[in-house]
C-alpha cells in the first residue's frame, strides 16, 4: 500500500510539472509579436509551488495578486517619449545606474493594474495566472539587465538612434512596440552596430516605459 501511495504521489507531481511546462511553452510560442521569446524557460519552471492554480477564477487570482497594492491608472517613472526613454536607458547603462534602470521598467503594480488584464497571455486560450506571468516576466527582465550591465555597462555606447520593427500592437489603452533595437557606433572607424538591449516598450496616455529588459546579448 505504501509503495502504491508513493507511485500515486510521483504521478501527481509529474502531472503538475507537466502543467507548468505546458503553460511556459504556450507563453513562449505566443509572445513572438512582442519579442518575449527571450523569457527563460529554465527560470519559469522553477516557480514556487502554488503559482499555477487552474481552479481559482481569473478575477480571484488577480484580486489576490493585487493585495496590498494601491490602484493606479497611469505609468510612473518612465519618460514622455520613446526617444527620451531609450536615451535615459543608454545614459543609465553607461554609468551603471541601476536605480534609474529600475525606474524605467514596468513595476509589479503597473503590471497588476495596467498590463495584465489586456495582454493576450492572460486571456483564453492561454489564461496565464498573474503570479506565473509576473514571475516569468520579472525573471527574464532581471536576467536581461544583468547581461546588459555585464556586457555593456560602465562604458560609452556610441548611441545613434532607436529602431523598432512593425506597427505598435494595441492592448486596451496600451500600445506595445517591439522588437526594438539601438543603433550605435563602435571602434575607431565608427562602424555602426545594431543591438537588442531591451524587450518591448509600452506607451500609455503619452507615457513610456520598458515592459522588460529581455535582450539578445549572449
Amino acid at each position: 500500500m505504501a509503495g502504491r501511495a508513493l507511485c500515486d504521489q510521483g504521478r501527481e507531481m509529474k502531472s503538475r510539472i507537466a502543467g507548468v511546462l505546458a503553460a511556459v511553452l504556450t507563453l513562449a510560442a505566443a509572445a513572438v509579436v512582442l519579442g518575449q521569446r527571450d523569457i527563460s524557460i529554465s527560470e519559469a519552471t522553477s516557480a514556487p509551488a502554488g503559482v499555477v492554480d487552474s481552479v481559482i477564477p481569473r478575477e480571484e487570482a488577480l484580486r489576490r495578486f493585487r493585495e496590498g497594492m494601491a490602484p493606479i491608472d497611469s505609468l510612473e517613472g518612465g519618460a514622455s517619449s520613446r526617444e527620451a526613454l531609450v536615451r535615459a536607458f543608454v545614459q543609465a547603462l553607461q554609468t551603471a545606474d541601476t536605480t534609474t534602470l529600475r525606474r524605467l521598467t514596468l513595476t509589479r503594480r503597473e503590471f497588476a493594474y495596467l498590463y495584465y488584464e489586456t495582454n493576450p497571455q492572460s486571456l483564453p486560450p492561454y489564461d496565464l495566472s498573474p503570479s506565473l506571468f509576473w514571475f516569468m516576466l520579472e525573471g527574464g527582465s532581471r536576467g536581461g539587465l544583468i547581461k546588459a550591465l555585464e556586457g555593456r555597462g560602465g562604458a560609452p555606447l556610441g548611441y545613434l538612434r532607436t529602431r523598432c520593427e512593425g506597427d505598435p500592437v494595441r492592448e486596451g489603452e496600451n500600445r506595445l512596440y517591439g522588437p526594438c533595437y539601438i543603433v550605435r557606433k563602435q571602434g575607431v572607424r565608427g562602424d555602426s552596430l545594431v543591438e537588442r538591449l531591451f524587450g518591448p516598450i509600452i506607451e500609455r496616455r503619452g507615457w513610456w516605459k520598458f515592459v522588460s529588459y529581455t535582450n539578445k546579448l549572449d
